[in-house]
């Protein structure tokens, strides 16, 4: 079954949590007991509804105080789809919980409460939609029962969004506006009769709809091994094959490849999928590949198709997003994980810190605080093989470790 992976965004009290609760109740996919103690907390708070946000936020901090902290994620199918939803935290100084929910999304959804519009908070949700080349986006109006249904809110909102849109870098990006009440159910799995001026599709209707061929950044094929597999029984005595996952594209038996850093020519013989063999491997595909020849390839190697070679450089520029408490730093030196690849990197500049509202960048900048977001240019001690991220999100990305506290510290985005 195709899996859809999605990141909501929003301000405080937007109704992310909710939403996602209404989806699970509306689909019947919360579980009794679930269902029980969400029923019961709501009574013993004295609401006359149920508090769908309980389905989601399992913090004990997040219930006492009515908001999302950490990153839940949230699984649940319909007939046609199974869905992982990554309900991210909208405050400011979370900034990146939603960075790392969103950035291995392929579609997202962005709540505006409609009594407060457009706001700065909805800057920085689009903006880090944008720098993450999420293509589907639904911009969901949510609360559309406390402004009476209205179509003049809704038009309002829409327009006001639309301009936001204008400041954006990646144009491939599809926007679905979607008038929606989570509390009420409206819009939401099923269509309202309660807005007959609006004319689109429920939200989850929406999310049926999607074709992954739309929605996956379509690249260049990229194979790097994971593991090398040698079984050395009597049966398979001599095989020697590669396994890892297809990003980006297709391979096909019969492919002229290259292998990095080695440089290596071969071409591909067979392509399994445990004990079955294929003609093609479709991107997204775990499958372990054989060659024509007997060559030197390991773990952390690449194979491409001949002609179509990423970047080979121990140097590159990133956009990066800082996770944490301690400060970035020029000089200051870091694990780079870019796959499966593990290299020594040091910062060599920070060029300039981007404003995530649209508001310009800061050129006089010598450090990086926590939830910043900046253009650092990196130094390493080898090189790695990689593509820009607008290209190739998999193999545009990486992540920095802190080789004392061996802390996840940041994530980067190759320009």
């Amino acid at each position: 079954m195709e899996v859809l992976k999605i990141a909501t965004a929003g301000s405080v009290d937007d109704g992310k949590s909710t939403l996602i609760g209404r989806i699970l109740y509306d689909t019947k996919s919360l579980t009794t007991d679930k269902l029980e103690a969400i029923e019961k907390t709501s009574k013993q708070r004295g609401y006359d509804y149920l508090d769908f946000s309980l389905a989601t936020d399992g913090l004990v901090a997040e219930r006492e105080q009515g908001i999302t902290i950490d990153v839940a994620h949230i699984y649940f199918s319909t007939k046609k789809k199974s869905y992982i939803i990554a309900d991210t935290p909208g405050h400011v100084e979370y900034t990146r919980n939603m960075v790392t929910g969103a950035s291995t999304s392929q579609a997202s959804i962005i709540l505006i409460d409609a009594r407060k519009g457009v706001i700065e908070q909805t800057n920085r949700h689009f903006f880090i939609n944008n720098l993450l080349r999420i293509k589907d986006v639904v911009v969901a109006i949510n609360k559309m029962d406390l402004v009476d249904y209205s179509e003049e809110t809704y038009n309002k909102i829409k327009a006001d969004f639309s301009e936001l849109m204008s400041k954006r870098d990646y144009q491939d990006q599809k926007i679905t506006f979607i008038p929606v009440s989570a509390l009420k159910g409206d819009n939401v799995v099923n269509k309202s009769d309660k807005m007959p001026w609006y004319k689109g599709e429920a939200l989850l209707e929406h999310l049926e709809q999607l074709d992954k061929a739309d929605i996956y950044n379509v690249g260049t094929p990229r194979f790097p091994v994971q593991y090398v597999i040698r079984p050395k029984t009597e049966d398979f005595h001599d095989f020697r094959g590669y396994a890892g996952k297809v990003y980006g594209g297709n391979l096909s038996v019969g492919d002229d490849i290259i292998v990095l850093p080695s440089k290596t020519r071969s071409k591909i013989k067979d392509i399994y999928f445990y004990d079955q063999k294929y003609e093609t491997a479709s991107r997204r595909s775990s499958v372990t590949i054989t060659l024509e020849n007997d060559i030197n390839v390991s773990r952390g190697d690449m194979i491409v198709k001949e002609g179509d070679l990423p970047q080979v450089d121990k140097q590159f520029t990133a956009n990066v997003c800082w996770m944490d408490s301690k400060k970035l730093t020029p000089g200051a030196k870091y694990v780079v994980q870019h796959g499966v690849n593990k290299v020594l990197g040091k910062v060599d500049a920070i060029n300039h810190k981007i404003h995530p509202d649209y508001s310009g960048i800061d050129k006089n900048v010598s450090e990086l605080a926590v939830n910043d977001i900046a253009s650092v240019t990196f130094k390493l001690n080898k090189p790695i093989f990689f593509d820009q991220f607008k290209n190739h999100r998999t193999n545009g990305s990486f992540i920095l470790i802190d080789p004392q506290t061996n802390n996840t510290v940041g994530a980067g985005f190759i320009q």
